[in-house]
């Protein structure tokens, strides 16, 4: 697991325990924890947008759907990748293969988004 599945993890630990906490304060308090000395680690857009996408779309256990992030990019990114998981969950093993679904014939380098999805789905966190 990546750190920023590691965060993504933590995030929900720490929604579980308080579900009045916002998502994405959930997710700043645990890249804090992660990244204590990177401010660019912990200021990192793709994969914060990523968790709070899931969370939006009501997927992340201990979060109620709602809107927590304005983008559209990663949103439809993970949007993407999750419905091919759950498509074919051997896709979950194979974190270029669902990147490049994700992204279709685009030319992007993966920026921590799949590792968001990957770690929640393996760890039983997306419902």
């Amino acid at each position: 697991m990546g750190k920023y599945g590691e965060a993504a993890i933590n995030a929900v630990h720490l929604l579980a325990k308080n579900e009045a906490m916002p998502p994405r304060l959930a997710w700043e308090t645990a890249v804090e924890g992660i990244f204590p000395s990177s401010k660019s680690s912990q200021s990192k857009g793709c994969p914060r947008d990523a968790f709070l996408a899931l969370c939006g779309m009501g997927k992340v256990r201990h979060v109620a759907p709602g809107t927590y992030t304005r983008s559209i990019k990663n949103r439809g990114y993970v949007e993407c990748a999750l419905a091919a998981i759950l498509s074919d969950p051997s896709l979950a093993k194979d974190e270029k293969a669902l990147w490049q679904m994700a992204i279709g014939n685009q030319r992007k380098v993966h920026n921590s988004q799949m590792e968001v999805l990957l770690t929640l789905f393996q760890n039983g966190y997306i419902r």
